[in-house]
């Protein structure tokens, strides 16, 4: 089961505020908890984000081909289990998503799609998997790494167009602060004897 976060059309805007100079739009809300560690704070534009699979994951290639190597030179011909370990270096190696301002790079293993934000209708977010961008055709392009806990950069660097579910709870949750603080801070009535 999915959820699909559609993507908004936004020309020079800031979280729903024009921008008067023509600067490039960014969407950041300052002293939030990030849900990946730490806090977002303000920043100047962030023009491009590649999202790869993390290096570390090479290191079980090598251990693969380590693995491998009694087994592959005890019989002649088996020297070709070391495609196995080459094949999956060469899938985190290549497996990522660039995204900008502009547009949506995904590179697969063996393929390159670029999507202008122009022809993306929505993000489709799987919990336990990569998102995909739904097109105007309604046909899918993954992205490559991408994940759901990715919602809050990817919001950043499409400028808004991507909707950010953690500062929609996050809004909530403030309101519901304030709403307990000034029902707190309003003084008991004061009986006057007469």
């Amino acid at each position: 089961m999915g959820l699909t976060l559609t993507v908004k059309e936004v020309e020079r805007q800031l979280c729903g505020t024009a921008l008067p100079d023509g600067g490039s739009p960014t969407c950041v809300d300052v002293g939030r908890s990030h849900p990946l560690g730490g806090e977002v704070t303000a920043s100047r534009t962030v023009p491009k984000v590649v999202f790869r699979i993390p290096t570390p994951a090479l290191l079980a290639a090598g251990s693969a081909a380590i693995c491998a190597t009694p087994v592959a030179w005890g019989v002649p011909g088996l020297q070709a289990l070391y495609l196995l370990p080459a094949a999956f270096a060469w899938w985190v190696v290549r497996n990522r998503t660039t995204v900008d301002g502009e547009r949506i790079v995904a590179r697969s293993t063996f393929g390159k799609r670029e999507v202008p934000w122009s022809d993306v209708k929505a993000i489709k977010v799987v919990p336990k998997g990569w998102l995909s961008a739904v097109l105007g055709d309604d046909s899918l392009v993954r992205l490559p790494a991408v994940r759901a806990a990715h919602l809050p950069m990817l919001s950043q660097v499409s400028g808004g167009r991507v909707a950010d579910p953690t500062a929609v709870s996050a809004a909530g949750e403030a309101e519901e602060e304030s709403a307990e603080a000034d029902g707190d801070a309003t003084p008991p009535p004061v009986k006057s004897e007469e």
